[in-house]
Order: C-alpha cells, then structure tokens, then sequence
C-alpha cells in the first residue's frame, strides 16, 4: 500500500514537471516569434478586453437562456421522434416514415441554412401572430439537434434486448407502460454520455443566433470589433464560451467514465 502510495506521488510529480516544462518553452516559444507584438496588441489588448467585457456579459445571458429553453425542446423532440421511429406495426409505418424523414433531413441541411430559412424567410411571410426573430432562431436549434437526438435515444431504445419488453408484457404491463418503466430508463442511461455531447455542441451553436440580428455574446463581440478595430472582443466572447461549457464537459467525461466502469464491472 505504501509502495503504490510512493508510487502514485512520484507519478504527479513527474506529470506536474513535465507540464511545467512543456509550458515554458510554448510560452518563449509564442511570445518570441516575429510579429508577436502585433498579434498582441490585435487580439489581446487588455483595455478593450476590460471595456468590451460588460457588454459581453450582458449578452451571454442572452446565450444561457436560449441554450436552456432549446436544450430542453430539443430533448423532448428527440425523444418523442425516437419513440415514433420505433413503433411496430404496418398501422404505424405512415409515423415511422415521416420520423425517419424528419431525422434524415435535418442531420443533412446545415444548421445556418435552416437559421437563414427561419430567421430571415419566415418573417418574409408577414404572417399574424409572427414570433420573434430570436424565438424563430431557438425554434431553428430545437429542430436540427432534436433530429440528432432523436438518432441517440433511438440507438439507447434498440440497445435494450427484446427479452425485456416481453418480460414486461407478461407482467400485465402494455407496450406503453413497458417502454415508460423498462426500456427508457435503461435507454436514458447508456446515452447519457452522448446527449451531454451534443448538449456541450448546442451550447456552442446557440451563438449562432447572432446572424439573425438578437444581440447575444457573439454581436456584442462584433460591435465592439467594429467600434475599436481590434479582435480583442472576439477573443473575449471564444474564453465566456470556453468557461460556459468547462463544467458541463466537465459532467459529461464523469458520467462516460462512471459508465465506462459500470460496464466494466459487469464484464
């Protein structure tokens, strides 16, 4: 025990050593290139980055909120069009194909391409009752990974062997009640992983919205790039993000391990 003790500290040490060493020549390396001076002074300038960051800020918020509400839609969209793809049945062909359909479309058009088709076309109808431009660009998000989803719990639903359902079934449960009580939670736990995925890339796309004209992270960065001509803000916008999605990469790499050696133990 002592052994593996002296054994782990060493191990830590050298790693802390090595990174250390690594890091000091990346550092003399980056800063004594040519042109390090104006790399500096257009992208990292400290007084744009401290007036830049309050309007930054402020537009993050915007950010949260639509990763929240488009998070949570395209979960349940997912989940809903999975469950649809994998009713049996010829009655139920009509919904599986037009699941099916929906999927295969929107896994294949660019998400900037349906942006532009909701935010920019759609408004160009003049149709009453017509939401905003950013409810019309969540609606965009909501779609696009609700079809990416939709693929991940369908492949979490099919990983569930058939015995179980039948085992449900000769319980007195009904197909509903099987999958509700049986298949899904299973399903929900074996892709967790993968959903967190596509969660921390949502994360990343809701600053997409920004071309439709809201004034999220992303325009606030644009605006003060246009008022300084220096790239500072842009630099300021890419770190917020980075720090945004550290703690639900974070949850995500804990909850593939923790799977990692569930399945491991199994095994």
């Amino acid at each position: 025990m002592a052994y593996r003790r002296r054994r782990a500290i060493l191990s830590v040490l050298i790693a802390a050593v090595s990174t250390a060493v690594v890091g000091v020549l990346l550092a003399v390396a980056v800063t004594g290139a040519p042109g390090w001076d104006r790399v500096k002074s257009s992208f990292l300038d400290w007084n744009v980055a401290e007036d830049a960051l309050p309007e930054i800020l402020h537009g993050l918020l915007l950010n949260l909120e639509l990763l929240v509400f488009c998070a949570v839609g395209a979960l349940l969209l997912g989940l809903v069009v999975a469950i649809l793809r994998t009713l049996r049945g010829p009655v139920a062909f009509p919904v599986r194909a037009l699941a099916t359909g929906y999927t295969y479309t929107f896994r294949g058009v660019p998400l900037i391409i349906v942006l532009y088709v909701m935010t920019l076309g759609v408004p160009g109808l003049r149709l009453q009752g017509m939401p905003s431009t950013l409810v019309l660009g969540g609606v965009a998000l909501v779609i696009t990974y609700g079809a990416y989803l939709a693929e991940v719990f369908r492949a979490g639903i099919e990983s569930i062997h058939p015995s179980q359902i039948a085992a449900a079934r000769s319980l007195g449960l009904t197909y509903r009640q099987a999958m509700r009580h049986v298949v899904l939670p299973q399903a929900v736990r074996r892709v967790a992983p993968p959903l967190l995925n596509d969660t921390v890339a949502l994360q990343k796309d809701v600053g997409l919205v920004s071309l439709a004209g809201p004034i999220d992270a992303v325009r606030a960065a644009q605006i003060q790039v246009a008022e300084t001509y220096n790239f500072t803000p842009y630099i300021v916008a890419g770190v917020l993000f980075v720090l945004l999605a550290l703690p639900l990469i974070g949850v995500t790499d804990w909850v593939t391990l923790r799977a990692a050696r569930r399945q491991g133990a199994r095994g």
